[in-house]
């Protein structure tokens, strides 16, 4: 991994720094989970694994995603529910249904549904 010093820190510090991962999909973009039946708007994106270890232990070893990719936070659904999901850019690929997004928060963070994405609301932009 790259290390960097900075020197104008009291102290001697050198920091690891994580390999730089691009984030395929957008806050907004409609996703589909690669392996399970389930889909969801992104609403935040974590450069690399930002969740707690039990989390991360709780999935069975041949199916943990590797942890220095981007993660995303899901407003999720599957033909039970409506949750929040995590997710590794690894298992998700783009949703090509043109439908929209039935969860309940949705018009919490973001406008109406228009050409397979939501825009974020102007109150939520940075």
């Amino acid at each position: 991994m790259p290390r960097t010093t900075n020197s104008a820190l009291p102290f001697d510090s050198a920091i690891t720094l994580p390999p730089i991962a691009h984030a395929r999909f957008a806050i907004g973009d409609v996703v589909r989970h690669r392996m399970f039946d389930f889909r969801g708007v992104v609403f935040d994106i974590d450069p690399i694994f930002a969740n707690s270890d039990e989390w991360y232990d709780a999935i069975p070893e041949k199916l943990r995603p590797r942890k220095d990719q981007p993660f995303y936070h899901l407003l999720a659904e599957n033909m039970e529910s409506s949750y929040v999901a995590y997710v590794s850019q690894q298992n998700l690929v783009p949703d090509d249904s043109d439908e929209p997004v039935d969860h309940p928060a949705i018009s919490g963070l973001f406008g109406d549904y228009e050409d397979g994405k939501y825009p974020l609301r102007r109150e939520h932009r940075h």
